[in-house]
């Protein structure tokens, strides 16, 4: 009756549907010697368990303290020199922004007239810009034309 309960349990077991006492039961089972025949294949797995518990590491771990290296030295370096350089290139790019000064052509004509001029420079560099783009976009759909034949 008692190996009918066994066999029981064990198809339950590898159905994954045991409670923990029905588990434990296995192993005080399988960990004796009056283990029935045809289930002596199954005895290493439940003796694993016993035997694991009792395991114990006893192998001091050694602490590797991380020294500072070189990439970090030479990633800490690069990001100074790129601070250096935009804080350096603002400064000097707030400086050139002061360049327009707000006035009416009838306070001043040549004065606005220059402000004119520099204001239809600075657009015409940035629309300059602009048409270069274009001109790559159109180089782009002509390689797609020639590859890909309509």
């Amino acid at each position: 009756m008692a190996l009918d309960n066994i066999e029981k349990i064990l198809d339950k077991y590898f159905e994954g549907e045991t409670s923990i006492a029905e588990e434990n039961e296995l192993k005080d089972y399988f960990s004796s010697s009056d283990v029935a025949q045809h289930l002596k294949p199954y005895q290493p797995i439940f003796g694993y368990f016993s035997q694991a518990k009792e395991q114990q590491f006893t192998q001091e771990i050694p602490l590797q303290t991380k020294k500072p290296n070189k990439v970090m030295w030479l990633s800490i370096a690069a990001s100074v020199v790129m601070l250096l350089g935009v804080s350096t290139m603002m400064y000097f790019e707030n400086n050139e922004s002061k360049q327009f000064v707000a006035c009416t052509p009838e306070d001043s004509p040549e004065l606005a007239f220059e402000q004119t001029q520099k204001a239809l420079a600075l657009v015409s560099e940035h629309l300059n810009t602009g048409i270069q783009s274009v001109g790559y976009i159109n180089e782009y759909e002509n390689s797609k034309n020639k590859i890909f034949k309509k």
